[in-house]
């Protein structure tokens, strides 16, 4: 069997997509293991449903580095080589990364964003996406880039905006399905079955024996299985 790979998720507040990915990984053939969970603030509630679950916590406060951004990530990447990361998670993570550090991780930091992008990158997706009047919302998975919510798409997941939708009954509906299409998402750059590529996410969608099976339905012509 592969060894798994060893993930960072990197969190600022509860971490409502910890807990799916914390499901994920418990679930047989796996392949990656949550290894670490680093916070920039240390009242962060994700934090506490990390220790519960057993996993390593780290916190490197972002406040006392004022504008040093470079010196903060540096005191972070400091707390993933120790913890050997190969992959990093972001989930809820409040803090938008240099050029530098995204670099070094590229093609091995992944983020969750609550709407269909290109369509409404940045904050207050749900409402934009009200005001819009879109008839489809929705999140994606994509590796994480420069550009803020820029990144190559690795899957993506939609719901119906009901003409009786709020901001908070929009919200929920999506973070459902952000709790589906993280975790199958992360076993795919995890298993290999999808890589970036020349800034492209290429996908491998014959399973391999003893791979993961995602629980996901098929959707958005995205593999069932990873490989």
């Amino acid at each position: 069997m592969a060894e798994l790979k060893r993930v960072a998720v990197l969190i600022s507040g509860r971490g409502s997509n910890l807990g799916a990915l914390i499901a994920a990984a418990r679930q047989p053939g796996y392949p990656a293991e949550l290894a670490l969970v680093l916070s920039n603030r240390a009242d962060a509630a994700g934090l506490e449903r990390a220790r519960e679950a057993g996993i390593a916590t780290a916190v490197v406060e972002s406040r006392p580095f004022g504008r040093d951004r470079a010196g903060f990530e540096a005191a972070m990447q400091a707390k993933l080589d120790e913890a050997g990361i190969g992959l990093i998670a972001l989930a809820g993570f409040m803090r938008v990364l240099t050029e530098g550090f995204v670099t070094r991780w590229a093609g091995r930091m992944l983020n969750i964003h609550p709407s269909i992008l290109p369509a409404f990158p940045g904050l207050d997706t749900h409402a934009r996406a009200l005001a819009a009047g879109v008839r489809l919302h929705g999140c994606t998975v994509h590796f994480v880039t420069p550009g803020v919510d820029e990144g190559p798409v690795i899957a993506q997941a939609a719901v119906s905006v009901l003409p009786e939708d709020d901001e908070d009954a929009l919200a929920a509906r999506v973070l459902a399905q952000e709790h589906r299409i993280y975790p199958a998402a992360l076993a795919w750059v995890a298993s290999g079955a999808a890589r970036l590529v020349d800034g492209r996410v290429v996908l491998k969608t014959t399973p391999a024996e003893g791979a993961f099976v995602n629980p996901l339905p098929a959707f958005a012509g995205l593999p069932r299985e990873t490989a």
